[in-house]
């Protein structure tokens, strides 16, 4: 089998309401776009995946890996994926490292439809379902987010997780309420999403320590690694980093070997795809430590990390981020949890996310080549 094209359809993405995480993202308002990557193959299997978000438009991305990353996929065998993986990542001071994500996802699409089965049973097959947790956008007061905690503890989800709105002291107080709001045996986590000095991190960690949070996550500025080993020893909350940079497996080393973090994160657009993200849990394991899969930015991603975690143990959540209409389109139906709060793994070949091309094809805004 060998590759015979890429493309990168450009579609719209209107209509998306206005949303933020925290001072580290852009606030998503408006349109965007994303990109249906195809890898054509002279064997009639196509492999396919999606690039870009409502905060990251395809556009932005994909003439460079058209540009830079389409000649060392042409005429290769795209089973060949380890290597090809590494091909990729020589290219990604040219490129990026969201382009390689979604060229690997597509390899992987592409050996499940040749095999005819879900990628999850390539990778080996661990579970069948797992449990998904909503996690929020930053709301506008203490009362929206105990109100959506309790709306998501009602509807059977697994947990809940605040992304606050980045001023420590107003932070303590939405956890206190949203703690109060679902009552001491309902999980709930905190992301401050890189927001504070060390002297707010520790102040807030002992707060959440204190109100029985599941973990903390990304309290400090990414690259912070002195800080974290500093927290960590002070702390007894499990922490959670290593979502940025966006980087690949290497940049894990220093975490584990400083002790700087209990857990580890990643996902498919800013770690490079299902390739680095089995690397990393299997790294990860070896250590006796979880791998916890962020949010995918795009539907299709999600789908793509949904086989992973159905191929790990040491993970032990589907994130799911809020609102809706800022992170699922392109596919239907897209991925929601059961009435006992579990997404359920693929069933079909390849990555099996079923999309809408008929969306796609109404809403193409331009084919790269």
């Amino acid at each position: 089998m060998k590759i015979t094209d890429v493309t990168l359809t450009l579609f719209a993405w209107d209509d998306i309401p206005a949303t933020t995480y925290g001072g580290h993202s852009a606030r998503s308002a408006g349109s965007s776009d994303l990109g249906l990557l195809s890898v054509i193959t002279d064997q009639g299997v196509t492999g396919h995946a999606f690039l870009g978000s409502a905060m990251n438009p395809a556009s932005t991305d994909g003439p460079g890996l058209i540009r830079h990353l389409k000649p060392m996929l042409m005429g290769q065998d795209p089973l060949d994926r380890e290597r090809l993986n590494q091909d990729l990542w020589r290219r990604v001071r040219a490129s990026t490292v969201r382009c390689i994500g979604a060229c690997d996802v597509a390899l992987w699409d592409i050996a499940g439809k040749a095999a005819n089965q879900p990628v999850h049973r390539l990778l080996g097959t661990y579970r069948t379902k797992i449990p998904a947790y909503a996690s929020s956008a930053v709301l506008s007061s203490v009362e929206a987010y105990a109100a959506e905690a309790q709306q998501y503890k009602a509807g059977g989800w697994a947990a809940y997780k605040i992304h606050p709105p980045t001023r420590w002291r107003e932070d303590i107080k939405v956890c206190e309420a949203v703690r109060r709001a679902v009552g001491d045996d309902y999980t709930i986590m905190l992301d401050s999403t890189w927001s504070y000095a060390f002297p707010e991190a520790l102040r807030v960690g002992k707060a959440v320590e204190e109100l029985g949070f599941h973990w903390y996550e990304d309290p400090l500025h990414d690259q912070d690694l002195y800080g974290y080993v500093k927290l960590k020893q002070l702390l007894k909350i499990p922490i959670l980093a290593t979502e940025y940079p966006i980087s690949g497996l290497e940049s894990y080393a220093p975490w584990i070997v400083e002790r700087a973090t209990d857990y580890l994160r990643g996902d498919i657009a800013v770690k490079g795809g299902i390739t680095t993200l089995m690397k990393t849990a299997h790294l990860a394991e070896a250590f006796r430590m979880t791998y916890e899969i962020h949010h995918g930015g795009n539907s299709h991603n999600n789908f793509a990390q949904l086989h992973v975690a159905m191929a790990i143990r040491n993970t032990e959540f589907f994130e799911v981020l809020l609102p809706s209409g800022a992170q699922k389109y392109g596919l239907n139906p897209d991925i929601d949890p059961d009435k006992d709060g579990f997404v359920h793994a693929p069933t079909g070949p390849g990555i099996g996310a079923p999309i809408d091309f008929e969306l796609i094809k109404r809403k193409t805004v331009t084919v790269l080549r």
